[in-house]
């Protein structure tokens, strides 16, 4: 890339990072909540996933920052390894995404049918609603998706109105 090139499209790059930065904040903030960290964790990985990462890469379809996926492996990684180990477990991942994008394997995973993307995706929703649902019937929820579950059909009973007059 010539420096032409970079002075031309420098504050589009830089004025679409800062979009994606305050999109993506609210959203960093609760990944990191959700998974044991203090919110200013989540400030700190949007500005880097959003502001830096975002001007930095220069592709023009790129997307960059956070996925509500993101927090169930993120709350997994800090409750297997600690918070002490995220930082090196996701700069390990971003050199392999690194080597991967330079050894131009990206190719094959458009092998993967788009069938099994969206059941991955409608895998990790479910797990989410069932375990809010729990939340909104004043149950605990589960430390599982497994665990979520067998227990929703409890804590469904537990929450009919019907159930607690026939109790009284």
């Amino acid at each position: 890339m010539n420096q032409e090139t970079i002075k031309s499209t420098l504050p589009r790059d830089l004025m679409a990072s800062v979009v994606v930065f305050l999109v993506a904040l609210p959203l960093c903030m609760g990944i990191a909540i959700a998974s044991g960290m203090p919110p200013a964790k989540g400030v700190v990985t949007g500005i880097i996933g959003g502001l830096v990462v975002g001007w930095l890469a220069g592709a023009p379809l790129q997307v960059s920052g956070p996925a509500a996926g993101l927090t169930v492996l993120v709350f997994e990684l800090v409750q297997q390894h600690g918070a002490a180990m995220l930082g090196p477990i996701l700069l390990l991942a971003g050199a392999l995404q690194w080597v991967a994008g330079r050894l131009k394997w990206g190719c094959w995973f458009r092998v993967t049918a788009p069938a099994v993307v969206y059941g991955m995706l409608a895998g990790i929703g479910i797990l989410i609603v069932l375990s809010q649902l729990h939340v909104m019937m004043d149950a605990k929820p589960e430390a599982s998706g497994l665990g979520n579950l067998s227990a929703f059909p409890a804590a469904l009973w537990a929450a009919l109105p019907f159930r607690a007059v026939a109790t009284a």
